[in-house]
């Protein structure tokens, strides 16, 4: 069987294997919508959850400022800005998506962040929470994210 390549389609080739994901998820949700959200999350948390023990066993330990700095070393300094560090809270910014999902919409950023919430968990081995407070996704000039560690108290 001869697969041949669209030559409309060279306008959209990644430029790495996070953007050709990227592509990949907005295509699924191009066709099936909201339907396919929960599927979204599920397979990008499992992959997530697998990077974060991968990283768990190279890190000195798991706080979640160690887990942060590493985690900040995989982007261009162009691409994320961070905010702030601590044990507890970790905060960024970036001016684009890596998966570019500009535009695209709210609800799917958020499944897709699932790799980072489940990143973040498994190198940490704590609950942590994501709060996304703005995305290009929903058409927000910049993404601005936090990661909590939560109160272990409650």
């Amino acid at each position: 069987m001869m697969i041949e390549m669209n030559k409309d389609s060279d306008d959209e080739l990644p430029n790495n294997p996070i953007e050709a994901q990227g592509l990949l998820i907005k295509a699924v949700y191009k066709k099936f919508g909201d339907q396919a959200l929960s599927v979204i999350e599920e397979v990008l948390g499992k992959q997530g959850k697998a990077l974060g023990l991968k990283l768990r066993n190279k890190i000195p330990d798991t706080r979640l400022s160690t887990v942060a700095k590493a985690f900040s070393k995989s982007f261009s300094q162009d691409l994320i800005k961070v905010v702030s560090i601590s044990d507890t809270k970790f905060h960024i910014t970036g001016n684009r998506c890596p998966f570019g999902l500009e535009n695209t919409s709210r609800s799917l950023c958020e499944a897709v962040m699932a790799i980072d919430r489940e990143y973040f968990c498994a190198a940490t081995g704590k609950k942590v929470k994501l709060q996304i407070l703005k995305t290009v996704a929903a058409g927000d000039l910049i993404c601005d994210t936090i990661y909590l560690i939560e109160n272990e108290n409650k």
